[in-house]
């Protein structure tokens, strides 16, 4: 995952982990880009794209985890494809 000595510049990927129904991961924003995030809201795919998160089509960020906002979760069906 993240090392304390990475540059905190960068967007981080989780390796992606399943349940029954979905194949989930989490995206690690630099803090500086939650200025540009829109608050308490979870974003459409347009948004999360234009904060420069780079991942296929059918990806969905399903929860606000308020403590750590600059961690985005998402989760995608396991019927499509990564």
């Amino acid at each position: 995952m993240i090392s304390q000595n990475d540059n905190e510049s960068q967007i981080y990927y989780s390796e992606p982990y399943e349940n029954d129904q979905y194949i989930h991961r989490h995206v690690f924003l630099p803090k500086a880009l939650l200025k540009k995030m829109p608050k308490n809201k979870l974003l459409s795919e347009t948004e999360w794209r234009r904060l420069g998160v780079e991942q296929s089509t059918g990806w969905e960020h399903f929860m606000i985890h308020a403590p750590e906002p600059h961690i985005l979760l998402f989760r995608k069906h396991k019927n499509k494809k990564i």
